[in-house]
């Protein structure tokens, strides 16, 4: 019987827990753009609790990327040094961290949210370039990993998708033109980084012409071909989806065991669940081995703790979606009673 609670491995990594806890933007930064100590408590406590795998709220590519005023960006001149603190207080408890990158929109001057193709192969170099050194900060700051945003209608989301796509050079027509621009990045990050590369990728999208499953399929394939180390299957708008009415069917759920049985990389489930029995029930009626959950860890970034002593916990988050779209993502629901 597999528990959420198992040692396991993760690649090259031991885990806690199956447990991974993905971010929003929940940065608190100060206006200068440095860490707050609310930061670091954060994260300490998220660590201490047992989880397995932190990744990080957005760090934006670019300042004036959409959710810039919101989060941290890899611009900020401290970022690295502060970084590497982070990741420090951390790895204290055995826990690897990824960061997650940022990149929403692509402004270039007054142009603003160019569609793909529009973008030039000048730009599809800037692109590149800036994200590698992305990764080489993330490298220098101590982080285990870096998560790149291949889902919820990011940039590379776009860039990848025959919906958004429509290219008619190298980087446009099949799927493995589409993802070129990806492929190509994998490959530098891998030669100049000790990164583990993980990619959030959407299941499918539900637009006319655009993502199936089956490409998302061929898409996995190809990602763990070039030197993708792991997978989050997500799908594109997910804060808004999971509500309490579709929490008892995540259709995720099909969707990643199909991934899995095409690719031999970690897979991650990527939200849609709240409760500790919940999740064991995933863990031993699917081929599902990882699941992260985000929203929780806002309401509450200890309440591990709190599942371990109990043995049937259920998160206090009650999926009303009040932490999104705000400047800091932290929980409005104020408690009723004690025990809430």
């Amino acid at each position: 019987m597999k528990d959420l609670f198992d040692l396991v491995e993760f690649g090259n990594f031991k885990l806690n827990s199956r447990i991974v806890r993905t971010g929003l933007w929940e940065s608190q930064r100060e206006k200068t753009g440095n860490f707050t100590p609310e930061i670091y408590d954060r994260y300490e406590n998220m660590a201490a609790s047992g989880v397995g795998l932190i990744i990080t709220e957005l760090f934006s590519l670019y300042p004036k990327d959409v959710f810039s005023k919101y989060s941290n960006t890899v611009n900020h001149s401290r970022f690295v040094r502060e970084a590497r603190d982070l990741t420090d207080l951390v790895h204290l408890y055995d826990v690897p961290i990824f960061a997650q990158l940022g990149f929403v929109q692509y402004n270039k001057r007054l142009e603003q949210n160019i569609k793909v193709e529009n973008v030039t192969i000048d730009d599809i170099r800037k692109i590149q370039t800036d994200i590698i050194i992305a990764a080489q900060k993330f490298d220098y700051g101590g982080f285990d990993g870096i998560q790149l945003g291949l889902g919820n209608y990011y940039f590379l989301s776009r860039f990848i998708n025959p919906n958004f796509n429509s290219r008619t050079d190298k980087y446009g027509g099949n799927t493995l033109n589409r993802l070129r621009i990806v492929l190509e990045m994998i490959k530098v990050i891998k030669d100049t980084t000790n990164l583990h590369i993980n990619c959030r990728l959407n299941a499918f999208d539900g637009t006319t012409n655009g993502m199936t499953l089956n490409e998302t399929i061929d898409i996995a394939k190809l990602l763990e071909k070039h030197g993708v180390d792991s997978l989050q299957i997500t799908r594109p708008r997910s804060p808004q989806f999971f509500t309490r009415e579709n929490r008892q069917k995540n259709p995720l759920i099909e969707a990643t065991e199909e991934i899995i049985e095409n690719v031999d990389i970690p897979v991650i489930l990527g939200g849609g669940v709240n409760s500790q029995n919940q999740i064991n029930n995933i863990l031993n009626s699917t081929n599902i081995d990882f699941i992260s959950m985000q929203r929780p860890f806002v309401k509450d970034p200890s309440f591990l703790v709190d599942w371990q002593i109990e043995g049937n916990g259920e998160s206090r988050c009650i999926t009303c979606n009040n932490c999104y779209w705000k400047k800091t993502s932290t929980c409005h629901i104020r408690p009723c009673n004690l025990e809430y």
